[in-house]
């Protein structure tokens, strides 16, 4: 088994190599001055079963180049199965036609990277479950789940805590979150005029008194989630933190969280958190590094990777 690391997300890929006690790969991945990417792998590959590293998040057009060009390399040296792990999967919100004449890039990524060499991919919390059926390799789509219920047994009461589901179609994850940690549960009723802007319109569930906390798995501007925790405390929660898989966090994201209702936001290090990021002081890095490399383990181990949720 080999580890290689793309260039967007190096924190990671060193928690995954410290978790297997391994070394990364030496490979050279750099760019010309025109901003060509030039990748060359510079160990043996041939016969090896490789796990290469690369979140697909901002700039995601460079990062997804990077990757396919790697990917190829691989393939061409003759490398037995190349897994593409990808802590957070681009383009995954356009899994759909949301109008005439619009494309499905979900699916139009997913061929790309497996016409590039991909065998399989190891991802996590993929924003629609149907995105695995995009591919016609096979897909392992981790759960943050465990992660989080050990966090927040640690970090709060769950006698007294409720989960929150941002909208209707989160529901199945807040659900078993809620699960896990023994917690009740509470959705976000909203309604979207436009692309990027959310109204919240109604809670249902009880939330007076509770220590709520917003399960989902992407963050981006911000707004849906900051709109909702001012909806709680409205509603009279005693406090309002988020659980979210993947920090994209664009735009004025960052400061509309500083300046929220918000106790706190964890996100965890699917994209590599930026210097401003770490600055904001109701925010916190979970890494899920460990959840990851003992995923690889298992897939190079041919054994089960579901009971790592069960």
């Amino acid at each position: 088994m080999k580890l290689i690391a793309g260039n967007s997300n190096q924190v990671i890929t060193k928690g995954i190599a410290d978790y297997l006690k391994m070394n990364e790969t030496d490979a050279t991945i750099k760019r010309f001055a025109d901003e060509e990417v030039f990748v060359e792998i510079n160990e043996n590959m041939r016969g090896e079963d490789i796990f290469l590293i690369q979140s697909t998040s901002y700039p995601a057009n460079d990062h997804i180049m990077e990757l396919l060009v790697t990917l190829d390399a691989l393939k061409r040296s003759s490398a037995k199965r190349i897994t593409a792990v990808l802590p957070y999967f681009g383009y995954a919100r356009q899994d759909r036609k949301p109008g005439p004449r619009t494309p499905i890039s979900a699916k139009l990524v997913a061929d790309i990277i497996t016409t590039a060499g991909a065998n399989r991919i190891l991802t996590l919390d993929l924003h629609a479950g149907q995105i695995q059926g995009f591919f016609n390799i096979p897909v392992d789509n981790l759960q943050a789940a465990p992660v989080f219920r050990d966090d927040i047994m640690k970090n709060y009461e769950s006698e007294n805590t409720v989960v929150i589901s941002p909208d209707v179609g989160g529901v199945v994850r807040a659900r078993s979150l809620a699960r896990r940690i023994d917690a009740s549960l509470a959705i976000i009723d909203k309604r979207r005029e436009k692309a990027g802007v959310s109204e919240v319109m109604n809670i249902i569930g009880e939330v007076e008194g509770k220590g709520c906390i917003i399960v989902d798995d992407i963050v981006d501007s911000a707004g849906t989630l900051c709109n909702a925790a001012a909806a709680l405390k409205e509603k009279g929660a005693k406090s309002v933190s988020a659980y979210i898989t993947h920090g994209v966090l664009s735009g004025k994201a960052l400061e509309r969280i500083e300046n929220s209702f918000l106790t706190e936001l964890v996100v965890t290090d699917s994209i590599c958190p930026t210097d401003n990021v770490q600055k904001v002081s109701n925010i916190r890095i979970l890494s899920v590094a460990p959840l990851i490399a003992e995923a690889i383990r298992r897939i190079s181990d041919e054994t089960s990777v579901s009971c790592l949720f069960d």
